[in-house]
């Protein structure tokens, strides 16, 4: 049987969640209607998905048991369950708001059929073999709109008649000076918060931020309770390492 996504985690996890963190038995309404969510989320192989026994209402129920017993509040004997049920236990517990707002993405992308037909994108996967925590269609939908060519040509266009070097907004790499020719007028654009949190809305300009690849992929790359972070949240988390003098440059050029 296919291991559970992160995209099916989430949602399990949402329903424990608003469940006060309660067990739910096989024949609860709440337990059905998330095998059948589940059951249609276009992560598998059709073959996978017609099993009998794939995302039932049992197998729904269990992961939920998984989530109850092992919080840290419950007294009770603690089930078995892998690492990335374990992590997404701790982001529910660290950041209850935002997971139950990925878990409500995913239901209105699966809905509307927007997330159906989403292809794979190069880097939705990390080096560690991970997707970001708040589920693989999610990051795969956000992925998908930084490599809208429209918005990342508009993007640039808008920081070129600024007037300064087409530079990173966190670290200031500066492709051009690097590479010369070659990387002149070269960045990545990336969307400053994970369209999960900011809903369904018009993208415009301001919501979108010039990185380099690195700062990109930092930007997007998930560990345990954390999944995403902000060009702004990225500098602050670089200002613990780096010297003071190139941290505040960094911080200057991007402000």
């Amino acid at each position: 049987m296919p291991a559970w996504t992160e995209d099916a985690l989430v949602l399990a996890g949402a329903l424990v969640a608003e469940n006060g963190w309660r067990e739910l038995r096989t024949g609860h309404v709440d337990v059905q209607e998330l095998s059948d969510l589940l059951r249609s989320l276009p992560v598998h192989a059709p073959e996978a998905r017609a099993l009998p026994g794939f995302r039932s209402p049992d197998s729904v129920s269990r992961k939920v048991t998984d989530f109850v017993t092992n919080h840290p509040l419950y007294s009770g004997k603690v089930t078995r369950c892998g690492k990335p049920t374990l992590c997404m236990i701790e982001a529910f517990i660290k950041r209850e708001t935002e997971m139950l707002q990925a878990a409500k993405a995913i239901e209105e992308g699966i809905a509307s059929g927007e997330l159906r037909h989403l292809k794979e994108q190069p880097d939705e996967v990390d080096d560690a073999g991970s997707t970001a925590i708040e589920g693989r269609l999610l990051v795969r939908r956000a992925l998908a709109r930084e490599r809208d060519l429209r918005l990342r040509a508009l993007k640039i266009k808008q920081a070129r008649l600024m007037g300064g070097p087409l530079r990173c907004e966190v670290c200031d790499f500066d492709f051009a000076h690097t590479y010369g020719d070659l990387g002149d007028g070269y960045i990545e654009v990336h969307h400053v918060t994970p369209l999960h949190a900011t809903g369904t809305r018009e993208t415009k300009l301001a919501h979108l931020a010039c990185l380099c690849a690195n700062c990109h992929r930092m930007c997007h790359r998930s560990r345990p309770g954390e999944s995403w972070r902000t060009p702004a949240a990225l500098r602050e988390h670089m200002g613990k390492f780096l010297p003071a003098t190139a941290h505040q440059a960094a911080s200057a050029s991007a402000s």
